[in-house]
Formats: C-alpha cells, structure tokens, sequence
C-alpha cells in the first residue's frame, strides 16, 4: 500500500489556492459586492434596488425610485468606500446608479 503524504495545510490555504487554480475571484467578488450592498444599506434602499451587477470595477445598481437614486449619488464616494472597506479590498472603483 502507498504511504499516505503527510503535508498538513490549513483548509483557508487550501481554499485560496483552488480559487486562485481556477480563476474564480471574479465570480466571488460579484457575489461579496452583492451581500455588501445588501448589509450596508438597508432595508429602506434594498426595497427599490433591482438589479446589482460588478462589471471591470464598475458597479452599476438599478433602482426603482428616482428620488433615491439621486439621494444616493450625493454619496457616491463615500458608497464605494463603505463598500470596499466591508469586502476587504478595493474591488469598486465607481457605482453608478441607474
């Protein structure tokens, strides 16, 4: 019988690596601005958000509610800020709000 190899890694290495193997980071990223924008603001903004999509850095948010949408574009940069500080790293460079 072979010997079982002995290399013990931590599963976050792991994990980091078949992610990196299969060029998946994109697809992550999509889904972590997603929750971020979700968690962050609210209630109140989630009701009139339709559509949220990560596109080369660019993240493009649909609302229903042009009142919001302009509300919201006051605070453009303080958005993406808030937004790359809860995933971790600067995967936002602009929102645009539609």
């Amino acid at each position: 019988m072979a010997k079982r190899n002995n290399d013990n890694q931590p599963i976050q290495d792991i994990l980091k690596e078949f992610v990196k193997k299969n060029n998946l980071q994109s697809g992550l990223d999509k889904v972590n601005v997603r929750d971020a924008w979700v968690n962050l603001m609210g209630n109140g903004v989630n009701n009139y958000t339709t559509a949220i999509e990560l596109k080369h850095e660019i993240l493009y948010v649909q609302l229903s509610s042009s009142v919001l949408r302009e509300e919201l574009s006051y605070g453009n940069e303080k958005i993406v800020r808030m937004l790359n500080e809860a995933i971790g790293k600067d995967v936002v460079k602009k929102l645009i709000l539609r």
